[in-house]
């Protein structure tokens, strides 16, 4: 066998096992465009006052596998929970808004609306627990009005966060959507805005399809985020534009069991915290998928974070076809996250790829714990302009054969490539 031969088989069986780690990293469903239910189970018109009563009962009177829904106008509703099966849509020129009134949220201890030691005070908007099947579809909006003063109070949900940063402790604020112990859920087409707290948070989901959606909040709206998948799998997010006041979307795996067989495909995201994985990761994550995603604007864009106090193992994470423009940190794996923090669980971050991903100026960063726990990361095609800077600390990161620009610490420029041809028309394509 000649040399040439043997470096020749070398390389087409490391090619094989990054395309067979890729295709396992991600949601192991066949996932196609939803396609809402024909049947309609109700049609409530608006009524200019609270409609929570008359939107709860056509929830709860709607057979599976039919949907209630909102024509053109404004509804205004409290805390709405969600049967198995059932759909509700929101029509094109049609706001369903959640009325900011604490009470309304309340879970019984007089928390809601209020900074407290704990955060966990107020029930959702739209609450998805313990179903199967049904989900949110259409053209219209759920908007959260979390910029509008709370009612008996001249401060809004944000206000109440922001104040909550400075003063210490934790805001008391609903989330707009919770899915809790859920299977098959599919959200669909719809514009959510202005969350109060979360937009979407999902804990211990099994089997979820976000096709098409819009997020939209302000940037200094503090813990938007737009859609968190927790201790769950089987999770896609495509085709949907997402900008918020904190991270885009962030996996996380903590006390409540791990998260794996995620893909996050065909987005693009505006200003935010970026696509983040932590930072509680304790339960490990693994087996996602990232691809075709712009990041325009967010401070960070991929980002993996955690710390001694929350680590775990995050494995088999696949970063490709990435556009990245206006970042701070544009790259930032991070083991510690909080470097004050204390405890055992140490975080460990190994077999994370990143192909085709390019981007301006900015920092660079993959941080480890140690030696022993080094981050494991392999380039292919990764670009950024000359301005940027490597930051790398207990971190083996190979990239063999590699265009990778800036050159990492220590190695030489790669060849020059013409680079993703994508990416020019991604920030063409602006969404705005």
């Amino acid at each position: 066998m000649t040399k040439l031969f043997r470096e020749w088989v070398l390389l087409s069986t490391v090619a094989f096992m990054v395309l067979c780690s890729a295709a396992k990293a991600q949601d192991r469903r066949t996932v196609t465009e939803p396609v809402a239910p024909q049947a309609v189970c109700d049609r409530p018109v608006p009524s200019g006052k609270n409609d929570t009563v008359r939107l709860q009962d056509a929830i709860d009177n709607c057979p599976a596998g039919a949907t209630v829904y909102l024509g053109r106008g404004e509804f205004r509703s409290g805390p709405l929970e969600m049967k198995s099966g059932v759909t509700l849509w929101i029509g094109r020129g049609t706001t369903l808004f959640a009325i900011p009134e604490p009470a309304a949220y309340d879970k019984g201890r007089g928390q809601c609306g209020r900074i407290g030691a704990k955060g966990d005070g107020c029930r959702p908007f739209i609450s998805f627990s313990k179903t199967r099947g049904g989900g949110i579809y259409g053209d219209g909006t759920i908007d959260g009005q979390g910029g509008a003063p709370m009612v008996g109070n001249a401060e809004s949900w944000w206000q109440l966060a922001r104040r909550a940063q400075a003063e210490g402790g934790n805001q008391n604020a609903p989330r707009l959507i919770q899915i809790d112990r859920a299977q098959d859920i599919t959200v669909s087409r719809v514009t959510l805005r202005n969350a109060p707290n979360f937009h979407v948070a999902m804990n211990r989901v099994e089997g979820a399809t976000f096709w098409g959606v819009t997020i939209d909040a302000p940037a200094d709206a503090r813990n938007t985020d737009g859609i968190d998948p927790g201790a769950s799998q089987d999770v896609t997010i495509t085709r949907s534009f997402i900008r918020t006041g904190d991270d885009n979307v962030a996996i996380k795996a903590g006390d409540n069991g791990p998260t794996r067989h995620i893909s996050i495909t065909d987005n693009y995201f505006g200003w935010g915290h970026g696509m983040s994985i932590g930072s509680e990761v304790n339960s490990g994550a693994s087996d996602i998928l990232v691809r075709n995603l712009t990041l325009d604007g967010t401070t960070s864009g991929l980002r993996i974070k955690s710390d001694v106090s929350r680590g775990g193992l995050v494995e088999r994470v696949t970063y490709e076809n990435v556009c990245l423009r206006g970042n701070r940190w544009p790259v930032s794996f991070d083991t510690k996250y909080d470097p004050r923090a204390q405890g055992m669980r140490i975080p460990v971050y190994r077999q994370i790829v990143l192909r085709h991903v390019h981007g301006e100026n900015g920092a660079l960063l993959m941080r480890g714990i140690d030696d022993r726990h080094a981050l494991d990361v392999a380039l292919e095609d990764v670009r950024f302009a000359d301005t940027a800077t490597w930051q790398l600390e207990h971190a083996n990161v190979t990239a063999d054969h590699s265009d990778v620009s800036p050159p990492l610490p220590g190695r030489a420029t790669g060849q020059v490539s013409r680079g993703w041809e994508g990416c020019a028309r991604a920030f063409r394509d602006s969404h705005e």
